[in-house]
């Protein structure tokens, strides 16, 4: 069973890799670079990143 504390340093690294694969992401579009491959890694990362923490989350509920 996940205590509290547990659940909060979970989320809270899930949460921190998501910022930083949006954050990787919103640096691609600053610098007009939204095709290609790091492009697709960026976003196959961030959506990864998105559907682990929520998928976390759910796992509780």
């Amino acid at each position: 069973m996940t205590t509290v504390e547990d659940f909060k340093v979970k989320s809270h690294e899930l949460l921190m890799e998501l910022d930083a694969a949006t954050s990787d992401m919103m640096t691609l579009i600053c610098a007009h670079q939204m095709t290609g491959a790091a492009w697709d890694e960026a976003v196959r990362r961030q959506h990864e990143a998105y559907e682990q923490w929520v998928g976390y989350l759910n796992e509780g509920s």
